[in-house]
């Protein structure tokens, strides 16, 4: 059977393909690339403990962005100095004694023949008073009072201490009443450290009180405000609440009390962007790590940043975030738990943007962006198409012109032959 020319081209095709499929098929053909194999790295362990491919590393949450979920979200955080420790609105706590502190005693008596009336006294004398030395409170925590003994004074409000005196020396003085004056403050500090403009420093409680941000304004930032944050220790309790949240609650700003410890430190935060993003505009694709360069950064605008969705590759129904959400959140909006731990308060969630919804750009402009989230904006389908059919050409134009060349060649040197 004789054969057209475009009927040797096909069977030419056909014959390469077939063998070039082979070739890869054997391991025959080594194609450039930047390290091994995957399916060479699976083979070559000694030993390996996998998951199952079709498997989820981790069990998440799926949410579409809508009114409900705005509507729910905190911007930083759920931690708060006023849940944590309460005193954020009213009048300031009262200061308690404390190790170290200096006082001086008055005592005050109705009549001039009391207990501790002096020996030149008269009798016709009105009433009577003595002002004890000032003394320090010792490290029990004790000071010391003539006739009353040993009076606990630290851990306890001034008034309190006056009525312990007073009980005391009603037995032996006549009608007592004692007056207490804090000579010397040493056991109300509250130490501050961290990055603030000035060195680590104690600062003293004034006796009507001072709130957080008294003893944050007196240390200085030295870091922008947006990439701050404040951690109240009191105790075994602490808490941390993001600076400018603490500017713009009032309840945030709580009162300090002896003992307490205030960290500032800085935190630049940050998303992570990759997929499809990036514009035509630019001379590549817009993917990596992004600063939030502001107080608060929405969803639309980290989009933005990253050079929006690329025209040509990006789905815009498709557009995933993915964060460490807070479980009371998730709870609020009425999604089922049952497959985490009760005890597992920070749950892997994923959030879907439809960008093919007109509304959603109103929506995600309301969507506040945290530390670490991350972007990613899926292919389209045709896209994948695309790029299967793409290597498709590439491996069928590269055999065809071998085929072609090898057909060519032979034709030539028949004919010098000739």
């Amino acid at each position: 059977m004789v054969l057209s020319g475009v009927g040797r081209m096909r069977l030419v095709l056909r014959n390469g393909v077939a063998s070039a499929a082979a070739l890869l098929a054997s391991g025959c053909v080594q194609l450039p690339v930047g390290g091994p194999n995957h399916y060479v790295i699976d083979r070559e362990a000694s030993e390996a403990i996998v998951e199952n491919r079709r498997a989820v590393a981790l069990e998440y949450v799926l949410l579409d962005i809508n009114k409900p979920v705005l509507d729910n979200l905190v911007e930083v955080g759920p931690e708060s100095f006023f849940r944590t420790f309460g005193v954020g609105k009213g009048t300031a706590p009262e200061l308690r004694l404390g190790v170290g502190d200096v006082i001086t005693i008055s005592i005050f008596e109705s009549s001039g023949e009391g207990l501790f009336a002096p020996t030149e006294t008269t009798t016709n004398r009105p009433g009577n008073y003595i002002t004890l030395p000032p003394q320090t409170i010792d490290f029990k925590g004790n000071i010391s009072v003539p006739f009353a003994g040993e009076v606990r004074a630290g851990g306890r409000a001034i008034s309190q201490v006056q009525r312990d005196i007073e009980q005391r020396l009603s037995k032996r003085a006549v009608e007592p009443q004692v007056v207490i004056a804090l000579q010397e403050q040493n056991a109300t500090d509250v130490a501050i450290f961290g990055d603030a403009a000035s060195a680590s420093f104690k600062q003293k409680i004034k006796p009507g009180g001072e709130r957080i941000l008294d003893i944050v304004a007196k240390a200085g930032l030295k870091h922008p405000g947006y990439e701050t944050f404040v951690t109240l220790q009191r105790g075994n309790k602490r808490a941390t609440v993001f600076f400018p949240r603490l500017i713009n609650s009032s309840n945030e700003n709580v009162f300090v009390k002896p003992g307490d410890i205030i960290y500032l430190y800085r935190q630049q935060q940050t998303f992570i962007a990759l997929g499809a993003l990036g514009n035509v505009t630019q001379t590549q694709e817009l993917t990596g790590r992004f600063p939030f360069e502001s107080e608060r950064l929405s969803l639309t605008e980290a989009v933005a940043r990253a050079g929006g969705l690329l025209d040509t590759r990006a789905n815009p129904s498709q557009v995933f975030l993915y964060r460490i959400e807070y479980r009371e959140v998730l709870e609020r909006l009425g999604m089922n738990l049952g497959a985490f731990p009760p005890d597992q308060n920070l749950i892997p969630t994923i959030y879907r943007a439809n960008y093919r919804d007109p509304s959603m750009f109103f929506a995600s402009d309301q969507f506040p962006m945290r530390h670490k989230d991350i972007i990613y904006v899926a292919n389209a389908d045709a896209v994948e198409v695309e790029k299967f059919l793409g290597y498709a050409r590439l491996i069928t134009s590269t055999v065809a012109g071998v085929s072609v060349d090898a057909l060519v060649t032979r034709d030539s040197i028949r004919a010098l032959g000739n």
